[in-house]
């Protein structure tokens, strides 16, 4: 498990990590998602033991991260631009994190790189974007370690090699106890394989959630309704985090349980009405706004 209790981070009058409080359990998938400058990269960076946080600490299994070899051994990380050695090679990358990482599979590295057709002889800096970013992955399943931090690891990717390397994790996952810890703005993308996830904004955390557990506690609700007052009796029962109006439809981003408003349903006898749930890219916008990160006066 990785522990963050009560981190904060400041480069100069930048805070980039304010409080923030979180458990990362073994075992699953977890997305971060948040704003543009939210602190996800520093947090990542703060979890591989890069950054000393200011205030607070990291546990990754019970101990401090930073300045820890043997724990910094059992956590990769993979930025949005990889570092890789001028005019080096794969194999050249493999005898550097081999030094880093005691456990590294150079079987299993030669295996994968073989599956995606990539060379290990060839100069990396002849690679695309997408070839690094794959080369990247390969380097970090293979050194064994146990959390992987993948800072928007699938940008840059193709549909297949993107469906590939997801298979690839749940399959490390369950052979060998693999945790994804994955930052993305590609929420479709989080959707698809994130168990649990963190919202983080100004550098706070937002929430922390079990993603099937918030798609249960938020709805659309599409509805044409006889009365319109009948709307502030919906609002009395359920937060309402957005209201829109085309016409008659009335559409309503609201909290609650699901049987809680079939059974207002069915006291308001409404002409039409649709309970849908939401994506999570739906329930981020809908947090931010609520937080007043709302930019839809540009195209206004």
């Amino acid at each position: 498990m990785i522990e963050i209790k009560n981190v904060s981070k400041q480069f100069g009058d930048i805070i980039a990590l304010n409080n923030i409080t979180a458990s990362i359990e073994e075992g699953h998938v977890f997305g971060l998602i948040g704003t543009n400058g939210a602190g996800k990269s520093t947090l990542m960076r703060s979890i591989c033991g890069i950054y000393e946080p200011d205030r607070g600490c990291i546990l990754v299994d019970g101990e401090p991260i930073y300045e820890n070899t043997a724990m910094k051994s059992k956590v990769f990380f993979i930025s949005d631009d990889q570092y890789f050695f001028r005019n080096g090679t794969p194999m050249d990358m493999v005898r550097y994190y081999q030094t880093f990482y005691p456990d590294f599979d150079l079987k299993r590295f030669n295996s994968l790189m073989e599956s995606l057709q990539l060379s290990t002889t060839r100069k990396i800096n002849t690679f695309s974007k997408g070839m690094r970013k794959q080369l990247s992955v390969m380097l970090g399943v293979s050194s064994n370690a146990k959390y992987l931090l993948c800072d928007e690891t699938f940008d840059g990717l193709d549909p297949v090699i993107r469906q590939a390397i997801k298979r690839l994790f749940i399959r490390e996952m369950e052979e060998n106890g693999l945790t994804p810890i994955i930052a993305s703005h590609n929420l479709r993308e989080l959707e698809d394989i994130c168990e649990h996830v963190g919202l983080l904004h100004k550098g706070g955390i937002l929430f922390s959630r079990d993603l099937e557990t918030m798609k249960l506690g938020i709805f659309k609700l599409q509805c044409v309704l006889k009365h319109p007052e009948q709307i502030q009796q919906i609002a009395e029962q359920f937060p309402i985090l957005k209201q829109e109006m085309r016409g008659m439809l009335t559409t309503l981003t609201l909290r609650g349980e699901s049987s809680r408003i079939s059974k207002l349903q069915q006291e308001l006898e409404p002409v039409f009405w649709e309970l849908l749930p939401l994506t999570l890219e739906e329930i981020f916008i809908s947090e931010m706004e609520v937080k007043g990160y709302d930019f839809t006066n540009l195209y206004q």
